[in-house]
């Protein structure tokens, strides 16, 4: 995750995200089918790759869109965090939850998606006509595709970003590799700055939000394997109650930290405990690490959310595809 921070800072810095955001923004037809369009790409990114790439990548990209067709940034901004957590759902790799929870009994990755490709089906189409109906005044009004020109600049943090999602496809263990990557491309470009500003460097890698929350998850976990309550209530729960419950836990300390806890109990219902893990977390800000990270990029790219914005919004979100993909699973 910090890699991909790293390497996303730079490339922003060149411009990829905004050349790709005005292609984007050059589909036919009004701000529903872009914003139809988009979500669906991001959707794509976050199954294939991960949600912290999805973040990383895919919110400059929905919000540069949004802007070069004058549209609605709120629903772009908003629809890029809720669609990364809600298309999480169908494979393994597609977010760090999903694999800490089938690390002590691993499946198959075809077993694991044809699990979940109905709940993800309906999470993905949910979310998209949920966000749709909450600024529906807004998207529905006349537009026209951008006829603006789209210039490219390939420099080192393009061709970074190329390989890392390279490795993250090929590669069952992408980490190292993605850091050394972000660290060797950001000090390359600090070397070509007459001034060199580490707080900077230090506010896009986030150790802030990273570091705290690896020590949570790792006391959590160590706790969990030896306080057997948690494993006791959801071994006799149904399927959403185990997915609500799993939710609950993601707002009180995070999601990571909770599939920590829950990653040394006996499931009685896995997949249902991944849609909690996953959704729950679109009610609020402090959910999961991957929309605390969007807080951070967001405002970084000059829109400035409100806490009682995202609650309006990822409430109801959570809700439907929560009790919706918890019942499909």
């Amino acid at each position: 995750i910090t890699g991909l921070l790293l390497i996303g800072h730079v490339a922003a810095r060149e411009g990829l995200f905004e050349s790709v955001g005005r292609l984007v923004a050059r589909t036919p037809g009004n701000d529903v089918a872009l914003f139809i369009v988009t979500m669906l790409a991001v959707a794509i990114i976050t199954a294939l790759l991960n949600l912290d790439t999805s973040v990383v990548f895919m919110t400059p990209v929905a919000l540069h869109a949004a802007r070069a067709r004058d549209s609605d940034e709120p629903a772009f901004a908003f629809g890029a965090v809720l669609m990364s957590n809600a298309a999480s759902l169908l494979l393994l790799g597609s977010n760090l939850t999903n694999m800490l929870i089938f690390a002590t009994h691993p499946v198959r990755g075809t077993v694991f998606a044809t699990h979940m490709v109905l709940a993800w089906t309906a999470s993905v189409a949910i979310t998209i006509v949920m966000v749709i109906g909450w600024r529906r005044r807004q998207l529905l009004r006349p537009s026209e595709a951008s006829t603006e020109g789209v210039t490219w600049h390939v420099g080192p943090g393009t061709v970074a970003a190329a390989a890392a999602v390279v490795i993250m496809l090929v590669t069952s263990q992408p980490a190292l590799p993605v850091f050394i990557i972000g660290a060797a491309l950001e000090v390359f470009d600090l070397l070509g700055r007459r001034r060199v500003k580490w707080r900077e460097v230090l506010g896009v890698a986030s150790p802030q939000v990273v570091a705290p929350l690896f020590v949570v998850a790792v006391l959590v976990g160590w706790w969990g394997r030896n306080w057997h309550a948690v494993g006791n209530l959801i071994a006799h729960s149904n399927s959403l109650t185990t997915a609500a419950l799993a939710g609950a836990l993601s707002l009180v300390i995070n999601n990571l930290p909770a599939a920590s806890l829950f990653a040394g109990q006996r499931i009685a219902h896995p997949y249902a405990l991944l849609v909690g893990l996953n959704l729950g977390p679109n009610a609020f800000v402090t959910g999961a690490m991957s929309t605390m990270l969007w807080w951070r990029l967001v405002r970084a790219e000059g829109f400035s959310p409100s806490v009682t914005q995202f609650v309006r919004v990822g409430v109801p979100v959570t809700v439907v595809t929560l009790c919706a993909a918890a019942l499909l699973v």
